[in-house]
């Protein structure tokens, strides 16, 4: 039986730099090391007064200690590191590329549709994961809280509901899951009909992937293919949960 530090070692690269930032700004923000109105997105101070660093701070946050806190580390776990394990699979500067993609977009939704504005989206990119993993693993079948059982490509729509019922901001969700949909219709749906990605992977982020995380790109590394689904209509790019 591993222990938590071997389990923690095992965790791939960007989801584990990613949950441990997003752990560690909420402990440092409890202790009241951090002054959270520090890490808010206010693009009125990025552009006029040049505090660029809330262009990435905000996602670092993922709100106090809580339970919905509690919800945001655990998708992280579960639906970023199996995304990154089995479908970006020796694939790290892809994974890290969809990451920073769907940064870039919910800022630019911020900044082009005012009323949409977070200041803080770190929720909104966790459900990012979350949606691209429901889409990846379609026929997957979830338990929420030992109560009912659902297909892996509703999770996203169920846990939207259920969030909305505890309280939690509908827009915070629908952006991840509108984000999430963006890159997987210029990654996997438009090719898979015009045969082309228009979203490839650019070399910075290959370069940055070997400096930052010290991973060198696996070439021609595919993921097992899981069993077909019963419905085609929810049919991912066919990987299987590891």
């Amino acid at each position: 039986m591993s222990s938590p530090a071997d389990y923690y070692k095992s965790l791939p690269p960007v989801s584990k730099a990613y949950g441990t930032t997003c752990f560690l700004t909420t402990l440092g923000y409890q202790l009241g090391l951090i002054n959270v109105y520090l890490l808010l997105m206010d693009y009125e101070k990025v552009l006029y007064k040049f505090q660029v660093w809330r262009l990435l701070t905000n996602f670092l946050f993922l709100g106090p200690f809580s339970i919905n806190f509690g919800i945001r580390l655990l998708m992280i776990a579960r639906y970023g590191v199996q995304l990154e394990q089995g479908t970006f699979q020796g694939r790290t500067a892809d994974f890290l590329w969809m990451m920073l993609f769907s940064m870039f977009t919910l800022l630019g939704i911020g900044l082009i549709i005012p009323p949409l504005r977070q200041p803080i989206m770190g929720p909104s990119l966790v459900f990012m994961l979350l949606y691209l993993w429901s889409r990846e693993y379609a026929s997957a079948r979830i338990n929420i809280m030992g109560l009912f059982t659902v297909q892996g490509f509703y999770l996203p729509w169920v846990m939207l509901l259920l969030n909305v019922i505890f309280g939690s901001p509908l827009v915070t969700d629908l952006m991840g899951i509108i984000v999430g949909h963006v890159y997987y219709f210029l990654t996997v749906l438009h090719p898979r009909n015009r045969g082309r990605n228009f979203l490839k992977t650019p070399l910075w982020v290959h370069k940055l992937t070997l400096r930052l995380l010290n991973v060198v790109p696996q070439v021609g590394v595919q993921a097992p293919p899981q069993p077909a689904s019963r419905g085609t209509a929810f049919t991912g790019r066919s990987y299987r949960l590891q």
